[in-house]
């Protein structure tokens, strides 16, 4: 699932291809649970608008259309917001993967799972967003409408500080890699970071909240947000479906300590990474450095 940096890296990219531009057609897929706003209505609302700024809170992106509406984007688990010019094989099916020269990167065409597509009056490169799982969400929002999504989240994790954290946990039984993932209270974090800063800041995922110190919440939180910038640096992590709205992958995935390296030794420790499930998702630590 795109987190944070994936999210960050897609607006800083996907900018310049949207912000400034005037709508000319809006395409969609049927109805489904995809669209918060109904297909028709947003191609009724959008033709014509300009886009006039976007904003990222968490996962969401924000896009601000002239005469104050908004349109809240998220990518789900599988979600992929593009330049219409792109080439990249995780665009591709299995199949068709398979299929290429070497070196064959074919222009990608809007298929089946491209449930919003967005046309410009001055002709250029259009943007998509192309969901297989169909989990992301696009709703659109009247000048002054508030979103209960929105509302729902918590510090964005970039500004998470230790005090902020200590005081989310008093009194909390699940185990801190639980409260981390939990978007009410941390917005942005996602199984790959939340793994990687526990195991930076020396502390085991299965710890109760309550039991997690002061120094440790410090750590925890500085842990994220080097982790977090250094993912947006390094273009965030492609290890299924993720890619830039460039076509480009990214590279952080590279650098993981130990999200998805089961079994594999501990770059500090040698021993093994180890992989467990908590509250239905996985977390992966290692038991000689995290306490």
């Amino acid at each position: 699932m795109p987190e944070l940096p994936e999210v960050e890296v897609t607006r800083r990219r996907i900018a310049p291809v949207l912000v400034g531009r005037t709508l000319a057609r809006v395409r969609t897929t049927k109805p489904s649970y995809f669209f918060l706003t109904p297909p028709a209505k947003l191609r009724r609302a959008l033709v014509g608008r300009t886009v006039k700024s976007l904003a990222r809170r968490g996962k969401y992106l924000i896009a601000e259309i002239d005469g104050g509406a908004q349109l809240l984007l998220h990518l789900g688990m599988t979600g992929q917001l593009f330049s219409s010019d792109v080439a990249s094989v995780r665009l591709l099916s299995s199949a068709a993967r398979a299929a290429l020269a070497p070196d064959q990167q074919p222009r990608f065409a809007p298929d089946a799972h491209t449930h919003l597509q967005l046309s410009f009056a001055d002709g250029g490169p259009g943007v998509f967003f192309r969901d297989v799982r169909k989990f992301g969400k696009v709703q659109l929002l009247a000048g002054g409408e508030s979103s209960a999504r929105l509302e729902k989240l918590g510090v964005d994790a970039l500004d998470l500080s230790g005090d902020a954290l200590f005081a989310a946990t008093r009194g909390r039984l699940v185990a801190i890699k639980s409260l981390l993932l939990d978007q009410a209270v941390v917005a942005g974090a996602g199984n790959i970071y939340a793994d990687e800063a526990l195991f930076l800041a020396g502390v085991r995922p299965t710890r109760r909240a309550r039991k997690v110190t002061h120094d440790d919440c410090v750590r925890i939180a500085a842990e994220l947000r080097r982790v977090l910038l250094r993912s947006i640096e390094t273009g965030g992590s492609s290890i299924d479906d993720y890619i830039a709205p460039d076509g480009s992958d990214g590279a952080y995935q590279d650098e993981r300590r130990v999200y998805a390296r089961t079994g594999e030794p501990c770059s500090a420790c040698g021993a093994r990474i180890r992989r467990i499930v908590i509250g239905q998702r996985s977390a992966h630590y290692c038991a000689k450095c995290q306490k």
